[in-house]
């Protein structure tokens, strides 16, 4: 018995850890049967004892180390993001409007090739105007076809309302816009004018004014319409500060500058098609 159980010990100290514990389970139940037998070995009892003490410490220190394992597996750390892909999703969440083509800047000169007409009947300055517009963007309609459409009649035509209206029939895209002045023209309503017509002829379309009283050209020319009038603007220049006149008014006059403030204060109380 004696060297059973000596040999049981050795086993156990040598065995891995989940057969120590059923290796001390089954000394200790061998311990307690032969204890009579065992009464004058308590040498070593004590050995056994210390046997046990000493290897249940790593037994306990083996279990911890596995349940780590099991509890907090080691994971591979995540690659980092590589800058293409950084890059794209910066460009992704960019705003869409950076990425369009900028509209190119308008020339800071430019005048419309246009086909003038003097106006046929002292009330057909609005006909007139109309079909001088018209030309410069390749249309081409005579004052009599234009006067029923612009209600015009031997009191004029009635404001730069009807001469929108009558634009839009005959322009494809219905393009132009009335600007209506209900006294002296503002500082906005100034620079308005000026980037309307600035956009209107950039795109190939003349402009249509409602003017009223008097007003100077550029070269100091006079010119009075106390009852009203309406011309073409067919150009600028000096970014639009400058504007071209085609007036059907007098064939010996047909055309000239004037500046686009001294043009919005001749608006004043009408209005302009662009």
């Amino acid at each position: 018995m004696k060297h059973t159980l000596k040999r049981q010990l050795r086993r156990l100290a040598t065995e891995r850890s989940y057969q120590l514990v059923a290796g001390s389970a089954a000394a200790l139940v061998l311990v307690s049967g032969a204890s009579t037998l065992l009464a004058d070995q308590a040498p070593a009892r004590q050995q056994t004892s210390a046997a046990v003490a000493e290897v249940a410490p790593r037994l306990d220190d083996v279990a911890t180390r596995s349940q780590a394992r099991v509890a907090a597996p080691s994971a591979s750390p995540s690659p980092s993001a590589s800058p293409s892909a950084s890059a794209s999703a910066t460009k992704a969440k960019a705003d869409p409007d950076l990425t369009r083509k900028a509209a190119p800047k308008p020339p800071s000169t430019k005048v419309l090739r246009y086909d003038y007409q003097a106006q046929t009947t002292y009330y057909n300055c609005g006909p007139a105007a109309v079909r001088n517009a018209l030309s410069a963007s390749g249309v081409e309609r005579t004052q009599d076809e234009l006067a029923g459409p612009l209600g015009t009649t031997e009191m004029g035509t009635n404001s730069a309302l009807d001469t929108t209206r009558v634009l839009n029939q005959i322009v494809k895209g219905d393009p132009y816009r009335t600007r209506m002045f209900e006294g002296a023209p503002s500082s906005a309503q100034i620079d308005r004018l000026q980037a309307d017509v600035v956009a209107a002829i950039a795109d190939g379309r003349g402009v249509v004014a409602n003017v009223a009283g008097t007003a100077t050209d550029s070269d100091g020319g006079w010119h009075s319409f106390p009852g009203g009038h309406y011309i073409a603007v067919v150009g600028y220049k000096n970014d639009g500060r400058t504007v071209r006149i085609a007036d059907s008014a007098d064939p010996n006059l047909p055309s000239y500058w004037i500046s686009t403030i001294d043009l919005a204060n001749w608006i004043a109380t009408r209005g302009y098609s662009a």
